[in-house]
């Protein structure tokens, strides 16, 4: 991968600056470039929403102010689940969606945020910024016109909200569950009806009684998003998204337009933006949960049957798309190879640790 990917923010100033330094040179070298980013949230989403307000800020900075990119959320420019549409034929230069929004088009697409039993975080990102997933994601996205950048992984996800308690798999059977990417594939093997609906439209349909649990990121947004006043259930872990990038697409031929120096501020505050995220969601999903739990959602893990039969369908699931699409096969063997190896690895470090933690902590 082109380590100009995962420049430090000070070297990029100053590759930035180098070209900027003198004023009557960047009035000349330099263009003005206005740019529009469609976006699949709401602004209220201060943390999703807020990671790529940070990116176009930062890339101001960076650019003297000549290279401006306009945020503008879910409905504004183009429908929520819209966005990436928009970016392929250059309705929009930018957007700023999930990847796996889009899996109707190619299982591929759930590569690029999560894949159920899939990789956390640091695996995440280790897979697209060092391991090559990168590189096989954007080989796949220029079949459509359009390049990806990670612009922030919410970490580990719960597992969402329930009108009603899941005490055995037969209890997903018939359940009208919003669900995205991959999982609700899966899920629908175990007789779970999945629904493809924007965050802002989630309470209201829980309120309704159209769906009868949602799934969206955790604590924070959950409570943002008030699912806790329409379903008291929280249950965990959410097995389908051990981490979850968020992308920002690009067309492609507005990115060949850029100045170099503009491509390597883009590229800099997207990947300031990723970790700024998972820091977010880090400091704030802890009082976020208290909040939630003070005011009367209701804890609860799956039970073991149900987390068993969930990753056996997922296998299943996951031979049966190897064997439709050549470039899912052709990730997947990849990916697979690198998850392997995150697993043997973390039950050396991150793993134990944490579990031993957890026990100190809580004997206190």
């Amino acid at each position: 991968m082109d380590r100009r990917q995962w420049i430090t923010r000070g070297a990029a100033a100053g590759a930035v600056a180098a070209t900027l330094a003198t004023p009557t040179r960047a009035q000349t070298t330099t263009p003005d470039i206005r740019w529009r980013i469609a976006s699949s949230y709401p602004k209220s989403l201060v943390s999703i929403y807020g990671a790529v307000e940070n990116l176009a800020k930062r890339v101001g900075e960076l650019t003297g102010g000549k290279f401006n990119i306009s945020m503008h959320a879910a409905g504004e420019l183009v429908p929520a689940l819209g966005v990436f549409d928009a970016v392929s034929n250059g309705t929009v230069e930018v957007g700023h969606t999930a990847s796996y929004f889009y899996i109707g088009k190619d299982p591929a697409f759930g590569f690029h945020t999560a894949l159920p039993f899939g990789l956390n975080m640091r695996a995440q990102n280790a897979w697209l910024y060092e391991g090559g997933g990168q590189a096989l994601m954007d080989e796949f996205f220029a079949n459509y016109g359009v390049l990806s950048m990670a612009v922030g992984n919410t970490g580990a996800q719960m597992a969402g909200w329930y009108r009603k308690e899941i005490k055995t798999a037969a209890d997903l059977k018939g359940l009208k569950f919003r669900v995205g990417g991959l999982a609700g594939m899966v899920l629908s093997k175990l007789g779970v009806v999945p629904q493809q609906l924007a965050a802002g439209d989630l309470y209201p349909a829980l309120e309704k009684g159209v769906i009868d649990a949602a799934e969206f990121v955790g604590p924070l947004d959950d409570e943002k998003l008030g699912l806790h006043k329409v379903a008291k259930y929280y249950y965990y872990p959410g097995w389908w998204e051990g981490s979850a990038t968020l992308s920002l697409f690009i067309n492609q031929k507005a990115w060949a337009t850029l100045p170099p120096q503009y491509q390597v501020a883009l590229r800099t505050a997207a990947a300031e933006a990723n970790q700024w995220l998972t820091v977010k969601y880090d400091n704030e999903n802890p009082q976020a949960l208290r909040r939630l739990v003070a005011g009367g959602a209701q804890l609860r893990s799956f039970p073991k049957d149900v987390t068993q039969a969930s990753y056996k369908a997922a296998q299943q699931l996951y031979g049966e798309l190897s064997e439709k699409s050549p470039a899912f096969n052709k990730i997947f063997a990849h990916w697979s190879k690198f998850r392997a190896e995150q697993i043997m690895w973390q039950q050396f470090c991150d793993l134990p640790f944490d579990n031993l933690m957890a026990q100190l902590i809580k004997s206190k």
